[in-house]
């Protein structure tokens, strides 16, 4: 009776250890123009703020393939889905005659490992309001 409660035990521990979720901040995320588009008629230019050095490249392709598809608009908060993260940030678009700016800012990197990573300004203080949707 004891080794199986001691078994029950030793499994519920694994089971629920599994679950945890884990929130850390950073503040040395990378700035920089990450993908130009340029066509006959326009250039469009996609800049990422506060990004992850390991993803950037491809979130900012799939930046560029949601404007394409006419599914991005200007201050909004946009989740991207990406192979290794989801990055959940807001979206500015600029348009200036031929020219497109889009700007991206990190505000959480939500990793497939579990962890959950949100960008906090050295210069404030305050989280963003990014960890209020994190279920």
């Amino acid at each position: 009776m004891k080794n199986l409660f001691i078994g029950i035990l030793l499994l519920c521990q694994v089971i629920f250890a599994q679950e945890k979720k884990v929130f850390d901040t950073y503040n040395y995320g990378q700035d920089g123009i990450e993908y130009i588009v340029k066509t006959k008629k326009s250039t469009v230019i996609v800049s990422t703020f506060n990004a992850k050095l390991d993803i950037r490249q491809e979130i900012a392709q799939k930046i560029y393939l949601l404007y394409a598809e006419n599914k991005l608009e200007s201050d909004k908060v946009y989740t991207i889905i990406g192979d290794e993260a989801n990055v959940t940030g807001n979206c500015i678009i600029k348009k200036k005659d031929t020219l497109t700016s889009i700007e991206f800012f990190y505000e959480k990197v939500d990793w497939k490992s579990g962890l959950t990573e949100l960008y906090r300004n050295p210069n404030n203080p305050i989280i963003s309001t990014a960890i209020a949707d994190s279920d």
